[in-house]
């Protein structure tokens, strides 16, 4: 007992969390440490302090009391009832069934990927964001924005309320893939758009949201990335608002504080902060929980969010090659495979060492995304760094030069499919990938898919309506635009960079269909309405 007194004594006023476990423990039921640390929010190395104090019958990886210290319950002086408020645990109940659907989906969806920072959350929680913004704000034709959503949480939204649009940036394709397979098979509002978001934000994302919400890595780094990203995808500038959540150990609260400098300085108002509102499968060492804040833009949050975006590190993770702990330079892996001089490239996209090529002009990765180059250079060369592999696809797609040179960390697992396939000839030597444009095809489906994939940057509504007037004469906008529409309803406002991988490689598929429908119009085939949004 004396152990015991003393961590609690140590603990001070925050004693609630260790008293908290005392009174998990002396219910006499079977626990898990990761069951344990996550009922309580309380970390891990705290929780385990306490088991060292007491005797425990195990069973595999379960333990329980063998019998309660005389006084325990006197100690704990506790139960979950005292616990902090919940603002919307009382409305759980009466949505059984919604939590129940959304442990399935959790339980089918990718496995979280460590170097992304993944950790899921529970099936309760996701429910529950969805309850507070739906009792906090009126979701009536309203727009959310989920800055990364490996937590499914577009789902229960879009679930709990079918009246919100909701847009999914990430840059897990599997993740975006799980989403848009179930929204569609459900019949919900979630469109889903693949994005790097130290590369910026997807276009059709831009200014585009009322509401935002994020779980991002818990680095200061991250923190600030996702948030000023968040951010930027808000249309209403006095009234929108960005759900972030975010957790820190008791013992840690320098980290807390590092991450509330990041949000201070992009001049945000923190109007709520729920304590342990997010519970998860994992992330022990903050005890499994991280609160949720409720934020909300000032006058001066957009040019702080500028600064921001301007100045960011790829390095935002907590794991992995881009991690703010191992991320080193990318100039040396670039100079390894600098261009040799007689394939001297007329532009330098990326992070190049000064003393390669120090003549050549040079832009940065987002920029290169963002818009399409002034010039119509011949030879590109493009130095991703480790960690950002995922954009090769698009980099190339937003290049329009005829020989493009990429040189990566590592050698590619692979060289991208279609429909990179129809514009490019692709070759890998070690980490450098080599890209030869391909002549101009003969055959109206090609011609049209060139024409789309010639213009990334435009949405793809637009190019793609252009080819198919451009292949037959008398074509209307109108018509076009309809032919796009029953081709692919999901082409929309997004340009082909935004594209996910799924959708990416069902593009050559949809413009066959919509070319045969164009030669039947041709033909006498009544192509009527006017569906989907003008291009």
């Amino acid at each position: 007992m004396e152990g015991i007194e003393d961590l609690i004594a140590r603990a001070g006023v925050d004693g609630r969390r260790p008293r908290a476990v005392l009174a998990a423990l002396a219910g006499g039921r079977w626990w898990t440490l990761a069951d344990l640390v996550r009922e309580t929010a309380t970390s891990r190395r705290t929780v385990e302090a306490l088991l060292r104090e007491v005797e425990l019958e195990r069973s595999g990886d379960r333990f329980r009391l063998t019998r309660p210290p005389s006084g325990i319950a006197g100690i704990a002086g506790v139960t979950r009832e005292a616990a902090p408020a919940d603002p919307v645990a009382h409305l759980l109940p009466g949505h059984a069934d919604l939590v129940a659907t959304m442990e399935e989906l959790i339980a089918r969806a990718p496995r979280g990927r460590q170097a992304l920072d993944h950790v899921a959350a529970t099936a309760d929680t996701v429910v529950r964001r969805a309850l507070l913004m739906n009792a906090r704000f009126w979701l009536d034709g309203a727009r959310l924005l989920c800055v990364g959503d490996h937590d499914l949480t577009s789902l229960a939204t879009a679930l709990l309320h079918p009246g919100v649009e909701i847009t999914v940036v990430d840059i897990d394709e599997r993740i975006l893939d799980h989403i848009s397979g179930h929204a569609e098979r459900l019949g919900l509002s979630v469109r889903t758009r693949w994005a790097d978001l130290r590369l910026g934000l997807p276009a059709s994302a831009h200014a585009w949201a009322d509401l935002a919400i994020t779980d991002p890595p818990y680095t200061p780094e991250g923190i600030g990335l996702f948030t000023a990203r968040a951010v930027q995808g808000l249309r209403d500038r006095e009234q929108g608002r960005v759900l972030l959540a975010y957790g820190a150990s008791e013992r840690t609260p320098a980290l807390a504080w590092k991450v509330q400098h990041a949000l201070s300085q992009l001049n945000l108002v923190s109007e709520a902060i729920y304590p342990d509102f997010n519970r998860y499968f994992g992330a022990e060492a903050i005890g499994s929980a991280a609160d949720l804040y409720v934020l909300r833009p000032t006058t001066k949050t957009w040019p702080a969010v500028a600064a921001r975006v301007d100045g960011l590190s790829a390095a935002i993770y907590t794991h992995g090659p881009q991690s703010v702990e191992s991320a080193k330079p990318a100039g040396p892996a670039a100079r390894t495979a600098a261009p040799d001089p007689g394939e001297a490239p007329e532009v330098l996209v990326g992070e190049w060492p000064k003393d390669v090529l120090p003549r050549v002009q040079r832009t940065r990765l987002a920029t290169w995304l963002a818009k399409p180059h002034a010039g119509d250079p011949r030879r590109v060369a493009i130095a991703v760094p480790a960690g950002m592999e995922a954009a090769l696809p698009r980099l190339l797609l937003a290049t329009r030069a005829r020989e493009v040179r990429v040189t990566l960390a590592e050698p590619p697992g692979g060289l991208p499919g279609a429909p990179l396939t129809s514009l490019y000839e692709l070759s890998a030597e070690g980490p450098v990938v080599r890209a030869v444009r391909l002549a101009a095809p003969e055959t109206d489906e090609g011609r049209v898919l060139r024409h789309i994939l010639d213009n990334a940057h435009g949405k793809l509504a637009n190019t793609w309506r252009e080819g198919l007037i451009r292949i037959r004469d008398g074509l209307t906008k109108r018509q076009a635009r309809a032919l796009v529409e029953a081709a692919a309803p999901w082409a929309g406002e997004v340009t082909v960079l935004e594209l996910p991988a799924g959708r990416l490689a069902e593009l050559p598929a949809a413009v066959r269909a919509s070319v045969r429908a164009a030669e039947e119009a041709g033909a006498g085939v009544s192509v009527s309405g006017d569906a989907g949004r003008p291009g």
